[in-house]
Formats: structure tokens, C-alpha cells, sequence
């Protein structure tokens, strides 16, 4: 069936389409007036996913998004083509250490203590 969810079962819904004309009134307008009605349609946002079948294999479905976002539809699990070798934590701050530059430190200055005057 077509523009139907092959899970929940959503479809196609009837509403109205209004057209109004003149200004709103928090616009500072007279008001909105309705100047005609016809019928419309409103349809569900299907998609088509490749799911996993329970025997493994492969299937697309038409499925409305609020399945797929529910976790109602598993999609397919695809096989990475290569995998990245992940650097470990010590490696990271081996790196760290080595790429760190020394920096000299300036000898810290003190300043001669200024006694404030006191009333007497």
C-alpha cells in the first residue's frame, strides 16, 4: 500500500485549508476574515528504510518517522569498511610530553612592601 506506514499504520488525513485576508488585530488591523475553505490532504512523512529481518536478512520498508525515531524499526546494520586504530590514553600523554615545549620561567620580582600612613 502506498503512503501508509507498514508499521503503525499511519496514512493519509483529511483537514481543511483556510484562506483568510485583512489584518490581525494585535497588528493593529480590524481582524482576519475567512474568505474561502477547500477540503485538503494530509499526508505522513514516509521514508524508506533497510531494516533486519529476524532470519538476517535484508528488507526495505516505507516507515513514518515517529517509528523510526521511536526505536519501533531497527535499521540495517552495515559492516564498517576499515577501522581506525584509536590511540590509548597513555600513548595520548606520551605525545603530550614530547610535543610540549620547554618554557623558561622568569625569576619572580618582589616588590618593596609600601607602608601606609596612619592618622593620628
Amino acid at each position: 500500500m502506498a503512503r501508509v506506514c507498514e508499521i503503525c499504520g499511519k496514512g493519509r488525513s483529511v483537514g481543511n485549508s483556510i484562506e483568510t485576508r485583512g489584518k490581525a488585530k494585535y497588528l493593529g488591523g480590524v481582524g482576519t476574515k475567512v474568505t474561502g475553505i477547500t477540503r485538503r490532504v494530509f499526508l505522513p512523512n514516509l521514508q524508506n528504510v533497510r531494516t533486519t529481518t529476524a532470519n538476517g536478512t535484508t528488507k526495505t520498508v516505507r516507515v513514518c518517522t515517529q517509528c523510526v525515531r521511536s526505536g519501533a524499526v531497527r535499521k540495517q546494520v552495515k559492516n564498517a569498511p576499515f577501522k581506525v586504530a584509536h590511540d590509548t590514553v597513555a600513548d595520548l600523554a606520551a605525545k603530550a610530553v614530547v610535543a610540549k615545549p620547554a618554557v623558561a620561567k622568569k625569576p619572580a620580582v618582589k616588590k618593596p612592601a609600601v607602608k601606609k600612613a596612619t592618622k593620628k
